[in-house]
C-alpha cells in the first residue's frame, strides 16, 4: 500500500513538472533590462485566463483568450523580484476549472539587445572621430566655414581700442568640467592675444576657482605670445562668487561702472543670460554671445549683435585654435550628422515600401 502511494505521489510530481514546462511556463525575457517576463502556454482551449499574483494576495487577470501557442510579454516589472502566475482553464461542464502555476524572476542582462542599433551608431561615430583626429595630427587641414561671430572679435577690439575702454569676457557659469567652458577659454586665448597686440584692457570675472586659474594662465600665455608680458595684469582676471545670481549681479555692476566697449558672453548660461545681455545692451557695448544651451539662445539673439548658435561655439573654438583633437572631433560629429540624415532617408523609404524591420531595429535606441 505504501508503495502504491509513493508511486502515485511521484506520478503527480512528474505531471506537475511536465505541465509547468509544457502547458504553461514563464521565462525571463532574454537580453533586456530585467523588467519583462515571457509567458507561454500550449493548451487546447478556446478560453483561458492568465493571472498574476499581486502583493496583497489577490490575482489580476492579464490575459483572456485562446490558450493554444500563447506567448506574450509582461512588462513594467521590477528586476530580481519573483512573480507568480497561474493559467486557469474553465470547465463549464464540470462547473470548475483547472490551473497551472509558474514562478519566474526577471533578471537584468549585461547587454540590452534592443540597444544594438545605438551601439552600432556610437561605434561608427567614435571610429570617425578617431580617424579624423589622427588625420588632423598628421597635418590634414580641414575646412571650417567662417563664422560671423568670429568677425566680431576684430570689430570689438577695434572699437575698444578707439574708445580706450576695456573688453569684458564672461566664460559662462559652468566649471572647468563643462565642455562649453573649455571652448570659451579657447576663444579667450585668441581674444587675449589680439587685445595684447592692441594694448586693450581685458576683464575676465570668474565664478569658480578652477576657471579662474585656467583663465589667468591662458591670458598670461597670450600676452607672452604677443611679446608683451609686462602688460599682463593678473588683477583684471578675478573671482566673484560661486552664487549664480550673485555672480550675475557682480558682472552687471562691472558693466555699469567700467562701461566696457565690448562684451563677450561665451560658455554655459542659464536663467541669467537675459539679465547679462540686457544690461550690456543698455551700456551701448557691442556684444557677442554663444552657448549650447538651446533655451537661452533666443535671449542672446535678440539682445546681442552676434550670436554663436549651439555647435558654432565649438566650431569657433576649433577654428581659432586649429587644435587637431578639436578639428577631428568636429569632423567626426559632422559625419554623425550625415549618418543620421542617411538613416532618416532610408527609414522613410523602407516605411513607404512596407518594410518595417528597419524602423523596428532602431526603435530600441530611444
Amino acid at each position: 500500500m505504501k508503495r502504491l502511494f509513493l508511486i502515485l505521489a511521484l506520478g503527480l510530481l512528474t505531471i506537475s513538472i511536465f505541465a509547468e514546462s509544457y502547458f504553461f511556463r514563464v521565462e525571463d525575457n532574454p537580453w533586456d533590462e530585467g523588467k519583462a517576463l515571457v509567458i507561454k502556454s500550449n493548451v487546447t482551449a478556446d478560453t483561458v485566463y492568465v493571472q498574476k499574483a499581486l502583493e496583497d494576495g489577490t490575482w489580476q487577470t492579464i490575459y483572456t483568450g485562446n490558450g493554444k501557442n500563447l506567448s506574450f510579454v509582461d512588462n513594467e516589472l521590477t528586476p530580481n523580484v519573483q512573480y507568480r502566475y497561474r493559467l486557469l482553464i474553465p470547465r463549464p461542464a464540470m462547473g470548475d476549472s483547472i490551473f497551472f502555476m509558474a514562478v519566474a524572476k526577471p533578471k537584468e542582462q549585461w547587454f540590452y539587445l534592443d540597444k544594438l542599433s545605438y551601439l552600432l551608431i556610437l561605434l561608427a561615430v567614435s571610429i570617425a572621430v578617431i580617424y579624423y583626429v589622427q588625420k588632423a595630427r598628421k597635418g590634414k587641414d580641414y575646412y571650417i566655414r567662417r563664422i560671423n561671430g568670429l568677425d566680431s572679435i576684430e570689430e570689438s577690439i577695434g572699437r575698444a581700442t578707439e574708445k580706450g575702454k576695456p573688453i569684458l569676457f564672461v566664460p559662462g557659469i559652468g566649471d572647468l568640467d563643462d565642455i562649453q567652458t573649455i571652448s570659451s577659454l579657447t576663444i579667450l586665448s585668441h581674444l587675449a592675444y589680439k587685445a595684447a597686440e592692441y594694448d586693450t584692457d581685458i576683464i575676465v570675472p570668474c565664478r569658480f576657482s578652477m576657471v579662474l586659474s585656467a583663465s589667468r594662465e591662458i591670458v598670461k600665455e597670450a600676452y607672452i605670445k604677443a611679446g608683451k608680458p609686462d602688460a599682463y595684469n593678473q588683477d583684471r582676471i578675478f573671482y566673484l562668487t560661486d552664487d549664480q545670481f550673485g555672480y550675475v549681479a557682480g558682472i552687471d555692476g562691472i558693466m555699469v561702472r567700467e562701461q566696457p566697449a565690448a562684451n563677450f558672453f561665451l560658455g554655459s548660461f542659464y536663467a541669467e543670460s537675459l539679465i547679462l545681455a540686457e544690461t550690456g545692451f543698455s551700456t551701448g557695448a557691442i556684444q557677442t554671445a554663444g552657448t549650447a544651451q538651446a533655451s537661452q539662445l533666443p535671449f542672446f539673439v535678440v539682445s546681442c549683435d552676434y550670436t554663436l548658435i549651439g555647435e558654432e561655439l565649438f566650431a569657433a573654438s576649433a577654428y581659432l585654435s586649429r587644435d587637431p583633437q578639436q578639428l577631428g572631433s568636429l569632423k567626426g560629429h559632422d559625419f554623425g550628422k550625415l549618418l543620421v540624415i542617411v538613416l532618416i532617408i532610408v527609414g522613410v523609404i523602407t516605411e513607404m515600401s512596407g518594410w518595417n524591420w528597419f524602423k523596428a531595429f532602431f526603435e530600441g535606441a530611444q
